[in-house]
């Protein structure tokens, strides 16, 4: 086995234990200090993360024989780093709903009256901005339709000139047979 390889994987399970230690003690954590617990977790998990492409990098440069076992061995690491990481995203939502409830039982009515007009604006603006559109579609269908119409006519006046120069083609070629007989 590759001593790289080898030593990415101690580098590795050392980190992936001390993310389950700061996990488990961010959990119970509130506040400012579990936002800092949490940011000092994610830096270590893009560092895992970090880890596990290098430790990929160099399993596939060696040969296929020693690969396999360590490629095995690499898709049990990823495993572990994307429980870790769904570990977080629970910790983290417990902490984001937990401060969206607060958020909502603090504001009160003058927020929503705040909201209300604000949305009441941009409903407005987006009438009209709807409104502007209709009218350009409106404008737009009206030219298309004048076009059509216009190249109808070219085409029918072309039709009927066409059956001139065929009508007048066929009285020269009548002659022709006249004048030669």
């Amino acid at each position: 086995m590759s001593q790289v390889f080898e030593g990415y994987e101690l580098q590795y399970c050392d980190l992936s234990a001390n993310l389950t230690r700061k996990c488990t003690s961010a959990s119970v954590l509130d506040g400012e200090q579990k936002k800092q617990k949490l940011s000092e977790i994610k830096a270590e998990l893009d560092d895992a993360d970090a880890l596990i492409r290098k430790m990929d990098l160099e399993a596939r440069s060696l040969q296929p024989s020693i690969n396999a076992t360590l490629l095995a061995k690499l898709r049990e690491y990823k495993n572990d780093l994307n429980n870790l990481k769904t570990e977080v995203k629970r910790i983290t939502s417990a902490n984001a709903n937990q401060a969206a409830r607060d958020e909502l039982l603090e504001s009160g009515m003058v927020d929503a009256i705040m909201v209300s007009a604000d949305q009441k604006g941009r409903l407005l603006i987006s009438t009209e901005r709807l409104n502007q559109s209709t009218g350009r579609i409106k404008e737009s269908r009206k030219a298309m339709l004048e076009t059509e119409e216009l190249g109808v006519s070219i085409l029918q006046d072309l039709h009927q000139q066409h059956q001139s120069l065929l009508h007048a083609h066929n009285s020269v070629l009548f002659i022709q047979s006249c004048v030669s007989k």
